[in-house]
């Protein structure tokens, strides 16, 4: 097969607690004036449960585009735009290295801005705004919120689904953060949005089959970011190539050999993964606005 067409891979993923945690948030956006969603700025779209706008209803909503340091600068700027003529407010961030968090109270306060008049009006002045953060697993939620708050305020781990309970965060200037465990939603409306999430490490990989995982991500490489391939692994990608070839490709210039003339396309595919995971293939966004997600895995 040498057409570069994606493969199929069966994707379950169901835990029970998220449909639990969902219920609370239910519950929970009843208490506030305000949603943030946290955003993996590499997929913002895989990265937003699509049931947010129902549970969210006419709540104002704050999208924080973080990770942008892993990001390619030119999507996440088109990205932006494409938010922003949804009429949604639009954040960037690294949470890592603090980039743009500072930026956070005054984006909410903006958001905010009817609801603090209101508060004024009614000689309410020093009542605090309460803002919800939401956000998949993984996608550095609780980093954001330690960074906001200026201190170890939220328990941040790097094992999806860490973040558990209920938990109210008092930030200066009248400002009340309600964190809320991870959530994925019960099922991938595609295979795309389940490969997105293991590529950037939002769901362990493991529970995908990682040479088509690795096979599929080489086929997004070559279409968008050849050079990263060029870079990288030192081969030109064939366009006729399917995408194990493009892996065997990429495992034969690191010598990751088998059996004589055999490859090692799991410990490739484990490499490939390991090393975009550590940025070191470069800041590559995986998702374009205009154009659905880099590659169809339908």
């Amino acid at each position: 097969m040498g057409d570069g067409a994606y493969e199929k891979m069966n994707i379950q993923w169901f835990p029970g607690h998220m449909t639990k945690a969902q219920r609370q948030i239910e519950q929970d956006l009843k208490l506030v004036d305000a949603v943030c969603e946290l955003l993996d700025a590499r997929i913002p779209r895989s990265s937003r449960n699509p049931d947010i706008d129902r549970l969210a209803g006419d709540k104002p909503r704050l999208l924080i585009l973080n990770r942008i340091d892993l990001a390619d600068p030119a999507v996440t700027m088109r990205w932006r735009r494409f938010f922003e003529e949804q009429g949604r407010a639009v954040l960037e961030t690294d949470a890592r290295s603090g980039k743009g968090v500072k930026d956070f109270v005054p984006a909410v306060r903006r958001l905010l801005k009817d609801k603090l008049a209101d508060y004024e009006a009614k000689g309410q002045a020093g009542r605090p705004l309460r803002v919800m953060i939401l956000g998949i697993p993984n996608v550095g939620k609780s980093t954001f919120i330690n960074k906001v708050a200026g201190r170890k305020a939220a328990v941040a781990g790097d094992k999806p689904g860490v973040t558990r309970g209920k938990q109210w965060i008092s930030i200066d200037r009248g400002l009340d953060l309600l964190d809320t465990p991870g959530i994925l939603w019960p099922k991938f409306e595609s295979q795309e949005v389940g490969e997105m999430l293991a590529i950037t490490n939002a769901i362990k990989a493991d529970v995908l089959d990682k040479e088509t995982l690795g096979a599929n991500f080489m086929l997004r490489l070559r279409q968008y970011y050849p050079r990263a391939l060029e870079e990288r692994y030192k081969f030109s990608p064939d366009p006729a190539a399917n995408g194990f070839e493009l892996l065997e490709e990429a495992a034969k210039k690191r010598g990751f050999l088998v059996s004589r003339g055999e490859y090692d396309l799991l410990r490739m595919a484990n490499t490939l993964l390991g090393e975009y995971h550590d940025g070191k293939l470069g800041r590559l966004s995986l998702e374009q606005p205009d154009e659905g997600s880099v590659g169809k895995g339908e």
